[in-house]
């Protein structure tokens, strides 16, 4: 519901999704998940949002909706909006996760690889045999 009220609140105000993601501090993509259903916005950006397109919050959520249904869709934004904290704090973990054992292995790999070279040359230096040199007469005349 709120993400078609928005779409059509929007039009109708002659912003593009571009326009309100500026005026509203977020980026376009976050806009058009807002519009695809795909999240939701916080209170203080729903309030935002409401003050650029020059609606009330209600209005966004529904303004033939009932009070006690007003109720329960902020409970229902604020679910969403946890379940997607813990989402991003889960993909933050992961990422971090990630990097740190990239970053162990990238470090693994340049330690044998640079004690690989070392042992290497050490090892070319000790089967070399060292070379008699014989000593060259000159006959003088």
């Amino acid at each position: 519901m709120f993400n078609e009220n928005l779409k059509s609140i929007r039009k109708q105000k002659g912003f593009t999704q571009e326009d309100l993601a500026i005026k509203v501090n977020v980026v376009r993509q976050t806009v058009s998940k807002w519009e695809k259903g795909l999240s939701v916005p916080d209170a203080v950006t729903l309030q935002k949002i409401a003050e650029v397109l020059e609606v009330s919050v209600g209005e966004l959520l529904g303004a033939d909706v009932k009070e006690e249904d007003r109720n329960e869709l902020a409970e229902q934004l604020a679910r969403i909006n946890e379940q997607l904290a813990i989402r991003n704090r889960r993909w933050s973990r992961f990422w971090k996760v990630f990097g740190r054992v990239v970053l162990v292995i990238v470090l693994v790999w340049l330690i044998l690889i640079v004690g690989g070279i070392i042992s290497f040359k050490a090892l070319t230096f000790q089967q070399m045999e060292p070379v008699e040199v014989e000593e060259i007469q000159y006959e003088e005349e």
